[in-house]
């Protein structure tokens, strides 16, 4: 098999790369330490990541092709494992150990998050276990790691796919098949999402995702003509077999090309101060067209998935090649000093700063979510993330990227043995990895299958299924005008009681059939006060709505007095309403719960359950989510429910004594001579 190969070979380090780094670096890392007002749109710094990597493996192969004349596989592959495996592993093993002693929420499947990281394959495991990136509540520990799984998979199958595309003849054809395999990996991302796919999956899916990363492969075919002038033959790339110490390979044969073909000459334009001020403008208009996108919040529609991404994954190719050009002096510009610092350690903090964010707030601030951490979380996580990749990159990823494994050991042992008390150093430093080992060992081994909220929804949703299988509830005729106000009327019994609700009232289910047998519960996950008319008027059509209708919707957004006019009126006024208001950390709380207070004040036969005030003293009864209760939170609710259904009532009572007195009054004088 031969094929043509280019002739100039890219240089071995390229200007602008470690500024784009930082770039992309310091986007992801506000857009998740200052969230949301700062950049809520900072993901597509992933995007201009996936590009950069496109374009230097891809022109890395092509300089090693050209320079020794073949591509040793095993020698490409080792060198990405000394540059990704180290961090990687120090990183994992470290916040594992962290994890397990703040303990919680942030433990959940840690064992299948580090079964990812190590298999690169963490997307396709966080996507099978049904993980989220836009999901704050209980957010996975290494949940960046999606990303390098992506990178990581491109980097072992692009090298075994990059000699069919030397087969074909010209630059232009290799860019245009780089070009046309992105697109296609866009519109499938598009697809996916506008025909209700989920959006988890379209984004972290390797096939949905990989434009970015096939841009820069194009790309570096693209310009690999401008890196050098000659007029030599064109090499032929032959495939060997391997010499059973490097792998597989192919083999340059200088002159071996075509009869005829002649190298592609630099034009002279291309130094031309002209080019390099159109370039350099170029490269300028790009950064600003990705801090705009940076500022525009996400959706969940093709407009951003993939059409926010592929946007910064074209305006990242235009920073490239305007850094990359011939002379450039935007290049220069971007890799100033403190830029080049973050863009060599930018793997270190892309890897560091989400884990250290994750534990951070679970031990100090755990009435917040990764999404709401106060300012104080995200300015200790970032000197924290500082601190440990300059001393990761310093200790740990450059020894390693230099001399290898073995060596780096070699030289740490020897390190440790020299000079005055290097026992004591060396024991020191055995006894801290044993411990953070054996720390991180075991949290692996406790890691629970699902997070105290989500054991709190289904041991309620358990709760009702028994309830339902053991006493099935009656169906409830309509009321009288008189069936809910009696002033005899005993204590209102659950079979009066129809309850609507989210996953906080599902997670009380035990203790609502408790406390009130023969109650009607239908609550569901991730429920809004918009699904509440619709839900209350299928009950009403069945004839399963009841005298008192209890509403707990609140937890899932905000609260439009319009949902709540259409809610009453289904309800009627022959009915009463009890609305309950919600106790979460979410910015939309405290309105939710004063339109539900004015709303109830404008309606006499509304009242208002105070879930809130209830459980704010008995905090310690919540999930990690300080949003769902346990079996002893549950029980505060259906008390809290059961009271305002009494309060109601006893109001019914007293304004229907009300009105007969005043009608006998009217009476009286009506007889009277």
């Amino acid at each position: 098999m031969t094929s043509t190969a280019p002739s100039p070979a890219p240089p071995a380090r390229f200007a602008g790369l470690d500024g784009m780094r930082a770039i992309a670096v310091l986007l992801v890392v506000v857009y998740h330490l200052f969230p949301p007002a700062l950049l809520p749109g900072g993901f597509v710094g992933v995007d201009v990541f996936f590009v950069i990597s496109g374009f230097l493996i891809t022109s890395l192969l092509l300089r090693e092709q050209l320079s020794t004349g073949h591509v040793a596989l095993g020698r490409f592959w080792q060198r990405r494992a000394r540059r990704l495996v180290p961090a990687l592993t120090v990183v994992v093993v470290v916040c594992s150990a962290l994890a397990w002693i703040v303990g919680g929420d942030v433990l959940v499947d840690l064992d299948d998050q580090v079964l990812g990281a190590a298999t690169f394959s963490y997307n396709w495991v966080s996507v099978a276990g049904g993980g989220g990136y836009f999901a704050a509540a209980t957010p996975e520990l290494f949940r960046n790691f999606w990303s390098l799984a992506v990178e990581e998979q491109f980097y072992v199958l692009w090298p075994l796919i990059f000699p069919l595309f030397l087969l074909l003849p010209r630059t232009w054809a290799r860019t245009a098949a780089a070009f046309a395999l992105a697109a296609a990996s866009a519109v499938w991302m598009g697809v996916a999402v506008s025909g209700g796919g989920d959006v988890t999956r379209a984004y972290f899916g390797t096939d949905t995702h990989a434009f970015g990363l096939l841009l820069g492969v194009g790309l570096a075919f693209l310009l690999t003509p401008l890196f050098r002038a000659t007029d030599a033959a064109p090499a032929a790339l032959v495939a060997t077999t391997s010499d059973g110490t490097r792998g597989p390979h192919w083999r340059a044969v200088p002159g071996a090309g075509p009869v005829g073909a002649v190298a592609a000459v630099r034009p002279r334009w291309v130094e031309s101060r002209v080019a390099r001020d159109v370039t350099g403008t170029a490269g300028v208009l790009a950064l600003a067209g990705l801090a705009a996108l940076a500022m525009v919040p996400q959706t969940s529609s093709a407009a951003t998935f993939p059409g926010a991404l592929l946007a910064a994954s074209l305006l990242s190719a235009v920073a490239i090649v305007a850094g990359v050009w011939p002379g450039s002096w935007f290049g220069r510009a971007i890799d100033v000093r403190p830029m080049r610092w973050i863009g060599d350690r930018s793997y270190g903090i892309y890897l560091w700063h989400w884990p250290l964010l994750v534990l951070a707030v679970a031990a100090f601030a755990p009435d917040a979510t990764v999404a709401t951490a106060p300012v104080w979380i995200g300015l200790g996580v970032l000197a924290a993330t500082a601190a440990a990749s300059a001393l990761s990159f310093r200790y740990i990823e450059t020894p390693v990227r230099r001399h290898g494994f073995r060596a780096s050991v070699r030289l740490l042992t020897t390190r440790l043995q020299s000079g005055p008390g290097a026992r004591l150093r060396a024991v020191g430093v055995a006894l801290s990895a044993a411990l953070v080992l054996a720390g991180a060992g075991t949290a692996i081994a406790v890691s629970p299958d699902e997070t105290s909220a989500e054991a709190a929804v289904a041991a309620g949703r358990a709760a009702l299924e028994k309830a339902l299988r053991e006493a099935p509830a009656p169906i409830a005729p309509s009321p009288s005008g008189t069936d809910a106000a009696s002033p005899a009327a005993a204590d209102i019994t659950g079979d009066q009681i129809s309850a609507v609700g989210d996953s906080v009232m599902l997670a009380s289910a035990g203790g609502l059939v408790e406390r009130l047998p023969g109650i009607d519960v239908d609550a569901e996950v991730s429920r809004s006060m918009w699904a509440g008319p619709d839900i209350v008027d299928d009950l009403e059509a069945t004839g399963r709505l009841r005298p008192y209708v209890v509403v707990a919707l609140g937890t899932n957004g905000a609260v439009d007095p319009s949902t709540l006019e259409q809610l009453a009126d289904t309800v009627g006024p022959k009915r009463n309403l009890v609305l309950v208001n919600a106790y979460a950390p979410r910015d939309w709380i405290p309105g939710v719960n004063a339109e539900l207070a004015a709303f109830a004040e404008d309606h006499r036969n509304v009242i208002v359950a105070d879930w809130s005030g209830a459980i704010a003293p008995h905090e310690d009864l919540l999930a990690g989510d300080r949003i769902h209760p346990g079996a002893a939170g549950g029980r505060i609710f259906a008390d809290t429910v059961a009271a305002a259904v009494d309060e109601l009532a006893d109001e019914r009572r007293e304004y229907a004594a009300d009105r007969a007195d005043r009608l006998a009054e009217i009476l009286s004088a009506d007889l009277t001579p």
